[in-house]
């Protein structure tokens, strides 16, 4: 059997644990599966009109598939498991399905390369199977595709990125490795940009590594062996990358001719100086009035530009041909860099996931040339520098293939954010990245608690609490910046709104809210997350009178939104909850 065993208590088991009690309290598999527990009916029980049809010990079609899904999580980082005989929306369809036949049916369609576990268990009275694999040693193929997940997807991978993974998950540093180029191989045109992003950085240590000799430099920034062979990342950075390493073009808008494409191979140092200035000189200047003066901002800012282009080459997969793609159309930057997100970083935790870089000493080199962040991987610096114009903060995803690709959406800067930043009190308010999140969440729903707060944040619960307490005793002016939610239960959380002066400076961007739709919008997800509403409430969160919050109230109970708390309304502290489904 191609797989190795986890010691230790496995993650892919409390996994199943945590699902199997979910599934017993009536959730439904779309709303828990896991990365690695997926939950499927049997394949093949179904009759016309979608009718259930008896099960029985064997069943090939079952098996040709499990054997696709099972070979799938074999090759995906960790394993996976199928919890096998719950239909999608929960319904307990159950499986007669022989464990010892379909064990085996599934190593014979693998061609002897895959060994799983299968085990009987009860849910509900129903008799449902757990399949279970380790991650393989070996890519084990299925119908000639290899195959792993993505997100909750199997999709096909190559060979060469499978290894590239396994290499990086065993801890072996591909860019430390010594490369077929010597020293002498070093191009100067690369050593001189090198030397020229160092003093750029304007630091003694930096001015320092800048005047040392080409041997010392490379050295110093150990991408030399002692023998005088470059490293791998020496050879990318200073000597050439194996294919076209940076593929930039430029569009004035989509689906216009390219007005500008560079394709390089030579040193990477050399692509990313060279994307670099294109980009910058592509993107836009604006004009904006800073108080008596005239300011220059770029509809991107170029802190945050750069890092998006040197992320995309730094955490790469550079046994991968393709290149990283950087299309700038219009005022957005999209990069696209082939290899997933390694180390249990994904968009749901990368503002505050400690730093996991594929290739440690290519991270290294470039965070000595000032290149990138020593501390991390600057995705918390894009969003910053993107919420402070009053622009949307980058959007990150993983598409197929794996490709990582990060969407800078520039334009013109909101000269009304900037205001309300540069006013806040205490000063250091502005550049809080946490403060700049938590406005950006109270513009968009116009509330805020811990529970909704913490994955904005991408925090734990102790410094979720913080952050919003650091917030709520910065002023614009003389009053808060943001106030706690009137009428609120002692018993609840507490919730917090942007103040009225807040909202005054902000009015633009909280316009919205004050609509009929926006109204609706913002009560039905407080009742939904809190359980109940109130009119106090409403009026508070809304800026109405509570009696005219009463009258909304009750024309959402009108229209099958909302039911009363209770059958009567007399009395203090009556409420609405959510409307049951029918």
């Amino acid at each position: 059997m191609l797989t190795y065993s986890f010691l230790g208590p496995d993650p892919v088991e409390s996994q199943i644990r945590d699902v199997m009690d979910r599934l017993a309290a009536g959730e439904t598999p779309a709303d828990i599966e896991k990365a690695q527990v997926d939950v499927k009916e049997e394949p093949g029980r179904r009759g016309q009109g979608g009718a259930i049809q008896p099960g029985s010990a064997e069943n090939e079609d079952a098996a040709r598939y499990l054997a696709g899904e099972m070979t799938c999580l074999a090759n995906t980082p960790g394993g996976g498991a199928i919890i096998l005989g719950i239909a999608d929306q929960g319904q307990r369809i159950g499986t007669e399905l022989d464990p010892g036949w379909l064990r085996h049916r599934i190593w014979e369609l693998t061609e002897h390369k895959l060994t799983i576990d299968v085990s009987v268990a009860q849910l509900d009275g129903t008799r449902i199977l757990v399949l279970s694999t380790h991650e393989a040693i070996e890519p084990i193929p299925y119908q000639a595709k290899i195959r792993w997940r993505v997100d909750d997807n199997c999709v096909e991978v190559d060979p060469t990125t499978w290894h590239t993974g396994k290499l990086q998950r065993s801890g072996v540093d591909w860019s430390a490795q010594p490369s077929g180029h010597a020293l002498a191989d070093a191009n100067p045109v690369a050593l001189e940009l090198a030397r020229r992003y160092l003093r750029a950085a304007g630091d003694p240590a930096a001015d320092d590594l800048a005047e040392a000799s080409d041997t010392d430099l490379v050295h110093r920034l150990n991408l030399a062996t002692g023998d005088g062979r470059l490293t791998n990342a020496g050879s990318l950075l200073f000597v050439a990358t194996p294919a076209v390493g940076i593929d930039y073009i430029r569009r004035e808008h989509p689906g216009g001719d390219s007005t500008g494409r560079l394709e390089g191979t030579g040193p990477l140092l050399e692509q990313v100086w060279a994307v670099d200035q294109a980009s910058q000189a592509a993107n836009r200047v604006v004009h904006v009035p800073k108080g008596l003066a005239i300011g220059q901002i770029r509809v991107i800012p170029a802190r945050a530009l750069r890092e998006a282009i040197v992320n995309g080459v730094v955490h790469r997969d550079w046994l991968s041909p393709q290149p990283t793609t950087v299309e700038h159309i219009g005022d957005v930057l999209t990069v696209t860099s082939p290899g997933g997100f390694i180390g249990g970083i994904d968009p749901s935790n990368i503002i505050t996931h400690p730093a996991v870089p594929r290739y440690r000493s290519l991270a290294e080199a470039m965070a000595a040339l000032r290149l990138a962040e020593r501390e991390g991987i600057g995705v918390d610096r894009m969003v910053g520098d993107m919420l402070a114009i009053g622009r949307p903060g980058p959007e990150i995803s993983v598409v197929a293939g794996p490709y990582v690709r990060v969407s800078l959406v520039g334009g013109d800067p909101d000269t009304q954010v900037i205001d309300f930043l540069s006013d806040l009190v205490p000063p250091g308010t502005a550049g809080d990245l946490d403060a700049l999140l938590l406005i950006e969440v109270l513009c968009q729903s116009g509330w805020v608690d811990l529970q909704t707060a913490a994955p904005v944040l991408q925090r734990t619960a102790g410094e979720t609490t913080a952050a919003i307490q650091r917030l709520a005793g910065a002023h614009i002016g003389a009053d808060p910046v943001i106030e706690s939610v009137k009428g609120v239960p002692p018993d609840q959380p507490r919730a917090y709104r942007l103040s009225a002066a807040a909202r005054r400076r902000l009015a633009h961007r909280v316009e919205h809210l004050t609509a009929a739709e926006g109204r609706k919008a913002i009560i039905l997800a407080w009742a939904s997350a809190r359980g109940r509403v109130s009119s106090t409430e409403v009026a508070d969160l809304v800026n109405l009178s509570q009696p005219w919050a009463g009258t909304v109230l009750t024309s959402m109970v009108e229209d099958g939104l909302l039911e009363q708390g209770r059958n009567h309304k007399a009395g203090r502290g009556f409420y609405y909850v959510p409307a049951r489904s029918p």
